[in-house]
């Protein structure tokens, strides 16, 4: 054989060089469309899921310093929330009333169920694997997606990746943790919440393509729509399999674009794709004191330079803090820690301010319990810069308002500025509610409004006079013949008014009343031996003015009064 011959035919043996004689990914698909056939799926974007079981019991017990094996329970709008698994051998499972679960239980430790610790005893564990494998997306506290490519060819395997990582989600903080690798996020967290197959297993694998044969067997309460379960059980659908089974058109007809999507999840066709959060920059400051500091405007003074740290900061950012958290730390080890709300944006003065409060109290700027040792100021909520700027023409008249306010908040205190908001209650007094400037309510607005929605028994009906009196003045009132009146056993007056006087009033004089309603009996904490019983009653006088009245422990008092 010649030597051109012997070339030729050692050819297709040889490496290729440059990309010749290697079909790339374009010369595949035109092949296959040469070809007249179905163009080659692309492989799934795999996913990690990790979670840790009961995380919210966990990050409360702590908090409270409860012993891990203690018996715990969550506690939301009256009825458990979350409990532990020492809880749960007893009875006390999700949704169970608070006196049946402590019947069950007895030992049972209850705490309310608190969303933002939550979400900030996870944020160490958040960070922990995010300096190991970044583009974590957080599902909810206690359990994090992420693509499995990246992990999976560095630590040599799904299975390797995933047991890495949930162990590095342990040794920071969160038990337990199991993992789950699916081709999408639904079927990966599925995985992971599933029984092991296998005793002390933590990663579950489906394999590429298995995903919908590996949800069919669930039951439909895993989507997360109970309704949607309802309907279906009731027309003989029990697991996902059998939802799946369903045409698209059909489930889209019937339950909508929601249940489409969740139609979607059941069948392994996931349409989300994991969205790796944007890490934020870290704004937590502190500053500790050595030797201990024993007066609150020295601990202010000495934190002005973390404050202006802090500020800093945040303009690198572009951000602003509306909320921030304060926790001060003394030579005991006792954490004072307090949520402050400001009604713009904290300027480094505004957190020095808030210091020198949480510390006195407004009152005494020496009456420190113990020696501070330590100050840390993080953000609790952050908002973008530009949504704070002035505007075209200025904010002038609202920012002398806030500056004045805030300049005489710094001078009498916290308490001593406050804004009037309207809440709950069968008295004007109680719905009276007095926030400090710059301060959300107890609850926040939504909670106060919710407060003062409820049907209170035995509040008069509006419309409500204009001015409630700073404090109750006495009044007088008596009916023809010069005899007080009073109010009976039966509830009834003893007798029609006719004159009265309110202290401050026309110089002591009475004023005729030319119309009244009433009373109105309101009996306060009756199951108590202090308990009282009240009488409301309205009248209006000779100049047309309305006024309020309530009788006590047979006393007449001008509660309000409307013009």
């Amino acid at each position: 054989m010649s030597p051109r011959g012997r070339a030729r035919a050692a050819a297709p043996l040889a490496p290729a060089r440059s990309g010749v004689g290697v079909p790339g990914p374009g010369a595949v698909r035109a092949d296959a469309l040469a070809r007249g056939g179905a163009l080659p799926e692309p492989p799934p974007a795999r996913t990690i899921v990790l979670w840790c079981p009961d995380w919210p019991v966990i990050a409360a017990a702590r908090a409270a310093g409860s012993p891990p094996d203690h018996p715990f329970a969550l506690v939301a709008k009256g009825l458990v929330f979350a409990s532990s698994a020492s809880a749960r051998q007893q009875g006390v499972v999700r949704g169970l009333r608070v006196r049946e679960a402590q019947a069950r239980c007895p030992e049972l430790v209850v705490e309310p169920y608190d969303d933002a610790l939550d979400h900030r005893a996870f944020e160490p564990v958040i960070r922990a694997i995010e300096e190991a494998v970044p583009g974590v997306e957080v599902l909810r506290p206690g359990t994090v997606a992420l693509r499995s490519r990246g992990p999976a060819r560095y630590y040599g395997g799904e299975r390797a990746a995933a047991a890495t990582l949930a162990g590095i989600a342990a040794d920071h903080g969160a038990p337990g943790v199991r993992a789950g690798v699916a081709d999408t996020p639904f079927a990966a967290e599925q995985a992971a919440r599933a029984r092991p197959a296998r005793p002390g297993e933590r990663v579950r694998i489906v394999p590429v393509g298995g995903s919908a044969a590996f949800l069919a067997d669930l039951p439909l309460g895993v989507l997360g729509d109970p309704d949607l379960a309802m309907v279906l059980g009731r027309l003989g659908i029990a697991t996902l399999g059998d939802f799946a089974a369903l045409g698209d058109e059909q489930v889209r007809d019937r339950f909508g674009v929601a249940g489409a999507f969740l139609h979607r999840l059941a069948g392994g066709r996931d349409p989300r794709e994991v969205a790796a959060r944007a890490v934020p920059p870290e704004l937590r400051v502190e500053a500790s004191f050595e030797p201990p500091l024993d007066r609150a405007d020295q601990v202010a003074f000495a934190f002005r330079r973390s404050a202006d740290d802090f500020a800093a900061r945040l303009r690198a950012a572009g951000l602003v803090a509306t909320t921030i958290r304060v926790g001060i730390v003394d030579e005991r080890d006792l954490l004072l820690e307090r949520t402050w709300v400001h009604p713009r944006w904290f300027d480094a003065a505004d957190v020095v301010d808030r210091v020198r409060w949480q510390l006195a109290g407004g009152v005494d700027p020496t009456g420190l319990e113990a020696p501070v040792v330590q100050v840390v100021l993080e953000p609790v909520a952050v908002d973008d810069a530009a949504n704070h700027e002035r505007g075209l023409w200025g904010t002038g008249p609202d920012e002398r308002v806030h500056h004045a306010l805030a300049r005489v908040q710094g001078l009498v205190g916290h308490e001593g500025v406050v804004t009037p908001r309207i809440g709950g209650g069968r008295t004007l007094a109680e719905r009276v509610v007095l926030v400090p400037w710059g301060d959300a309510p107890v609850g926040g607005e939504r909670a106060l409004a919710t407060v003062r929605d409820r049907p209170w028994p035995g509040k008069l009906p509006g419309p409500p006079p204009a001015t409630v009196l700073e404090r109750p003045r006495p009044v007088d009132v008596v009916a023809a013949g010069g005899d007080s009146v009073d109010v009976d056993e039966r509830g009834a007056l003893t007798g029609a008014p006719e004159r009265f006087r309110a202290e401050g009033e026309r110089g002591g004089r009475f004023a005729p009343v030319t119309a009244w309603a009433g009373p109105w009996p309101l009996v306060v904490r009756w199951w108590e031996a202090g308990g009282r019983r009240l009488h409301r009653l309205q009248l209006v006088d000779g100049d047309g003015r309305a006024w309020y009245l309530v009788l006590a422990d047979h006393r007449w008092w001008a509660e309000a009064v409307a013009t």
